[in-house]
């Protein structure tokens, strides 16, 4: 029987937090709130077979529609105009958001070239995470055979926690490998 990231969570995670951090009240600890998987473009900005090629990779990667980010302002010296497409963005929430990072800690991570632990450093203040990757062969679903570029991608791990301390003893408990 497999207990998936949610249930570890509600049995597991809740209690060892609130006795950690000294909360009385359940609703106090912190939890993921959403996962933003983010690529931007980059030099490849005139190729639109590049950013449908983004499009699809975490569309497979994630099992939802990428939104396509736009530029805010112009910017000469990268050659950016307003409204140019730079960037593919996917939010997970519920559901798909716990399968996701599930696989992400299970089997991804693992995966990755020289993975010693993630880095302590990646956490704001707020105790939100950030995992940049170079490239995106680690995840299962991207088969090298099939891909015309490869590129990087990042994401975001937004918590509720109000701080560092938090947001690392949440993502510690959730099975998050550390380096040590």
């Amino acid at each position: 029987m497999k207990v998936n990231l949610y249930e570890k969570y509600k049995k597991e995670v809740v209690p060892a937090l609130q006795k950690e951090l000294g909360f009385k009240n359940v609703m106090q600890v912190p939890k993921i709130l959403k996962v933003v998987l983010n690529a931007g473009i980059g030099r490849f900005v005139k190729e639109a077979r590049y950013i449908d090629n983004v499009e699809n990779t975490l569309s497979k990667i994630t099992g939802q529609k990428p939104m396509r980010t736009k530029s805010k302002k112009s910017i000469s010296n990268f050659k950016i105009r307003e409204g140019m497409e730079i960037g593919v963005a996917v939010t997970l929430r519920g559901v798909r958001m716990y399968q996701f990072l599930e696989k992400l800690v299970s089997i991804t991570l693992p995966r990755v070239r020289d993975f010693r632990g993630l880095s302590e450093k990646s956490f704001d203040r707020n105790g939100n995470y950030t995992i940049g990757f170079k490239e995106n062969l680690a995840f299962p679903e991207i088969k090298a055979e099939e891909l015309e570029k490869i590129h990087g991608l990042q994401i975001i791990i937004n918590t509720s926690a109000k701080n560092k301390v938090e947001g690392k003893a949440l993502l510690t408990h959730m099975g998050f490998p550390f380096v040590k």
